[in-house]
């Protein structure tokens, strides 16, 4: 059974620093990409970033290059993946949900976390 569960969301004020971590279990990050995506309040889901399982290519859109950074598997948590989030702004407010897919270019990914809260406010 695979499950994705985010965490590290909460309220931190402009310009400051969030860590989302996604602990992954009954898939492995050789085998699955992990993306983060990002859903504020009567807008659609955008993507933010994705780690490609197959040779660890990292991709973001330009909302969010150069602020965001994502990461997986440190010493201490293996089948972990992490957003590091800089420079925060007010419209980085949001859900943050990790996915897992084969790969950072499905259309649909295939598996979903519940979620965790970014407000990004002074």
């Amino acid at each position: 059974q695979v499950q994705l569960v985010e965490s590290g969301g909460g309220l931190v004020q402009p310009g400051g620093s969030l860590r989302l971590s996604c602990a992954a279990s009954g898939l492995t990050l050789d085998d699955y990409a992990i993306g983060w995506f990002r859903q504020a309040p009567g807008k659609g889901r955008e993507g933010v970033s994705c780690l490609s399982s197959s040779d660890g290519s990292t991709y973001y859109p330009d909302s969010v290059k150069g602020r965001f950074t994502i990461s997986a598997n440190d010493a201490k948590n293996k089948n972990t993946v992490y957003l590091q989030m800089n420079s925060l702004k007010p419209e980085d407010t949001a859900v943050y949900y990790c996915a897992a897919a084969p790969n950072c270019w499905q259309y649909e990914f295939d598996y979903w976390g519940q979620g965790t809260q970014v407000t990004v406010s002074s």
